[in-house]
């Protein structure tokens, strides 16, 4: 978009404004996704652009009211408008429609300087399958498009893939958080200062085959934590208790350590474990070594020498990608090893190392600590950061290139 001139245009921006609204007053309750969307919106207004806003808001699609008609006091783009203008410092006008007569006639009489959000764009069931007049019609209200919503760009959606065709290439772009994502994105993927250390968390194997495998390729050392560890852990032999466990994806845990020892990648898995007789805060608590937890026990988080073996690793390295908590951090007793975690790579960032922090509970785990600004990037895609690990292709990215 830096080679862009918005002089007189009015640019329809694809944002990610799927913020989390408190279920009783529709309050806003972490912003953060519309303050990403700033810096873009603020260069068109400066530019002398006129901007048209549309993203989704939740899954409206999926939570009918009992008569099977869209909820949308509930799921409303609305929601967004006050605060939007408040961080823009400019009054933001809404539209009830997403396309439709009076989109058209609101779109048309914005005059440069103005904003206008558009209604949730998933009330209409063409956005999700990519409907070509919808995105046709769509693409009528502006005169230049760019796509900023990085959250949405693993979907080929109307508003996010499908649009970009009616627009020449010098009329299209990315805005500076989509560059920003895939900047950073690139920089560990392509371009890593060594040594890269990867640490995958989370509770299963079956979420994250492609990023580990495709990991392997990549990094000097992998860290394995969270409830997909001890799937590993079965696959050698260990007796696990009853933590989580994939018996399906047995034989491909024990095709990932050895591929790992092939590739000469140190595979870290924690040495022991912080078990629980209960999934529960209030459980009875113990320590154990992660490959002899105890019948009836299941292992809710990483031990200290797992701390401590992981921390070594990641003080060591230069370029470090964090995906997925190392325990069920959102239960107190069980946080500590993503803590301690999030704040040793806050300390390795500090000390030179290159940070990319990225998929939904790493990033609320950071934000969670206070550690989101001692990280060198934080992602605000989940799911499209991880394909994007994982080396697919997004479409709302093909669409602009």
């Amino acid at each position: 978009m830096k080679n862009l001139n918005f002089a007189g245009q009015k640019v329809l921006i694809r944002v990610d404004f799927n913020v989390p609204l408190d279920k009783k007053t529709f309050a806003i309750t972490d912003d953060t996704r519309i303050r990403a969307a700033i810096p873009t919106i603020k260069h068109v207004l400066d530019q002398g652009g006129a901007v048209i806003l549309m993203s989704h808001l939740g899954r409206p699609e999926e939570k009918p009211l009992p008569d099977g008609s869209i909820d949308v006091k509930s799921f409303t783009m609305q929601h967004t408008v006050a605060h939007t203008s408040e961080l823009l410092g400019v009054p933001v006008q809404f539209c009830k429609e997403f396309v439709g007569p009076q989109a058209a006639a609101q779109c048309a009489a914005l005059k440069p300087g103005e904003v206008l959000i558009l209604q949730n764009t998933r009330f209409l069931k063409g956005e999700g399958k990519g409907d070509v007049e919808l995105a046709k019609e769509l693409a009528s209200y502006g005169d230049m498009y760019l796509n900023d919503a990085f959250g949405s760009a693993h979907r080929a959606h109307a508003s996010t893939t499908t649009v970009a065709q009616f627009f020449a290439a010098d009329k299209k772009g990315f805005g500076y958080l989509m560059q920003a994502e895939l900047d950073n994105a690139n920089r560990v993927l392509n371009n890593p200062e060594r040594p890269l250390t990867a640490i995958i968390g989370g509770a299963k194997v079956s979420d994250k085959i492609l990023l580990l495998d495709r990991m392997l390729d990549s990094v000097d050392n992998l860290i394995i934590g969270g409830g997909m560890a001890y799937t590993f852990f079965k696959a050698m032999g260990g007796e696990i208790g009853k933590s989580l466990c994939e018996e399906d994806r047995l034989p491909l845990a024990k095709e990932l350590v050895e591929k790992a020892k092939a590739k000469g990648v140190a595979l870290l898995l924690p040495e022991d474990s912080v078990v629980a007789d209960n999934f529960s805060n209030e459980a009875n608590i113990k320590v154990q070594a992660s490959n002899a937890i105890d019948a009836g026990w299941m292992g809710l988080d990483i031990g200290e020498k797992a701390r401590a073996s992981f921390s070594k690793a990641i003080l060591e390295s230069k370029t470090l990608l964090w995906n997925g908590p190392m325990g069920v951090f959102e239960m107190p007793n069980f946080a500590a090893g993503t803590k301690t975690i999030a704040e040793t790579v806050a300390k390795a960032t500090a000390e030179g190392a290159f940070s990319l922090v990225g998929g939904g509970d790493s990033v609320a785990a950071v934000n969670q600590m206070g550690l989101a600004d001692d990280v060198s990037y934080v992602s605000t895609g989940g799911g499209a950061m991880l394909e994007l690990l994982e080396g697919k292709e997004l479409p709302g990215v093909k669409a602009i290139g």
